[in-house]
């Protein structure tokens, strides 16, 4: 039965749950039906109807802290604090030279340690930009380009060589669609997709009729109904999964908090019995004794350690920087050097997910290109000469035939 005998819907509640994952096991049209829409699209008043129950397609952020709130804390370490009493015992004293010293090294660990992080924090974000902001869809009959978080549950979005999926899809038409779906299954090598139904079992990588946000359409064309948007999709899942790790202290912030809490106890005992010996055993004045046994305690505070280990790890952190690899925390680096297996996805983070052409075969020579990937710089040789397309009449056919034979679209 052809998808276009189904009319537009009226007003009505829309009875779906946006994190079902049984769409892949029910047929086109009985997913229609379910979401109450239609081949040509939702109308304006529906999908802002459908924008206030569902919200915005988009995945929510882990809270993120603020500036003021990262800088305060950089001071959240035992050995700070006890740098900060030190410091402020030290003014008291009127010894203001000392005490400038004690406040300027904590002011200097703490600014470097807020740098680093706001640096990682930006890189973040940019990453996060870099993600496909459109959609194709049907409204109202009419074919438009929206930005992909106003997509609702319902809408009918098409899809085109090239094109990032922003939302999880129940597919209803295909035309030789292939979709690589590496961000969720890991696999790089593109899916041909359908529309049939597919067992209820199925894993995600078997959900042939099914096209995923986050995935990229890599030949051919298709349309699809949205049925999941923001967290509700596959990618929301993950992202959820990520988030809900357990953080744990690395073993460097645990061994320096077990040596400043066995440094602080040990300063303190010290002073006490020092002022005890002093008042007790040698009759000294009580004022002198304090201020003796406060300078001692004082002299015995390691105030340059903090900043010593933080300008270690800064340089580790700038040396895997210039390796394009972002360390959000400091500490972080330390741990690298105790890991024996690292558990990756390869496609698009080890390598880089793209297949270039090295060479050229007509009838009559084999040509070499140089270049990598996207970068529309490179060189057409042959037997280690540089040639001109222009100047070879069959090598200018293949690249004619090349040309016309795809729907790519390079982009500088």
């Amino acid at each position: 039965m052809s998808l276009k005998a189904f009319k537009k819907p009226e007003e009505l509640s829309v009875k779906t749950d946006s994190a079902s994952e049984s769409w892949h096991a029910e047929s086109d049209k009985a997913v229609i039906e379910s979401l109450q829409t239609a081949v040509d699209g939702l109308s304006k008043e529906e999908v802002g109807k459908r924008l206030l129950q569902y919200g915005p397609n988009r995945i929510a952020e882990a809270k993120t802290r603020g500036p003021f709130m990262r800088f305060l804390l950089q001071f959240h370490n035992v050995l700070i604090y006890v740098l900060i009493v030190a410091a402020v015992v030290t003014a008291l004293l009127q010894h203001w030279v000392d005490a400038g010293v004690i406040f300027g090294v904590v002011f200097i660990n703490a600014i470097i340690g807020f740098v680093q992080e706001g640096k990682a924090e930006d890189a973040l974000r940019a990453i996060r930009q870099m993600l496909s902001p459109n959609a194709m869809v049907m409204r109202d009959g009419r074919q438009l380009t929206i930005p992909a978080q106003g997509l609702v549950p319902g809408d009918i979005v098409l899809l085109q060589s090239g094109d990032k999926v922003p939302a999880d899809l129940r597919l209803f038409r295909v035309k030789g669609l292939q979709v690589q779906e590496a961000a969720l299954t890991g696999e790089s090598m593109a899916v041909g997709k359908i529309t049939d139904a597919v067992a209820e079992q199925a894993v995600i990588g078997d959900r042939r009729n099914m096209a995923f946000s986050g995935t990229i359409v890599t030949h051919g064309q298709g349309a699809g109904i949205v049925v999941a948007t923001g967290d509700h999709t596959q990618l929301g899942h993950i992202s959820a999964l990520v988030a809900d790790v357990e953080k744990v202290t690395t073993p460097l912030l645990r061994q320096m908090a077990q040596f400043g809490n066995a440094l602080t106890v040990a300063i303190l005992i010290i002073a006490v019995l020092n002022f005890a010996f002093g008042v007790w055993v040698h009759d000294y004045q009580l004022t002198d004794m304090f201020l003796a046994s406060v300078s001692l305690a004082v002299a015995a505070i390691p105030e340059g350690l903090p900043a010593i280990m933080t300008i270690t790890l800064a340089i580790g952190v700038q040396r895997m920087a210039r390796r394009s690899a972002i360390i959000r925390k400091l500490p972080a680096v330390e741990t690298l050097g105790a890991v024996t297996v690292i558990c990756t996805d390869k496609t698009g983070t080890l390598t880089r997910n793209e297949m270039t052409v090295r060479g050229i075969s007509t009838t009559r020579n084999l040509f070499e290109l140089a270049g990598a990937g996207y970068d529309p710089h490179g060189a057409i040789s042959l037997d280690d000469k540089d040639v001109r397309a222009e100047d070879r009449p069959l090598l200018t056919e293949v690249l004619r035939a090349a040309i016309l034979c795809n729907d790519a679209v390079l982009e500088n």
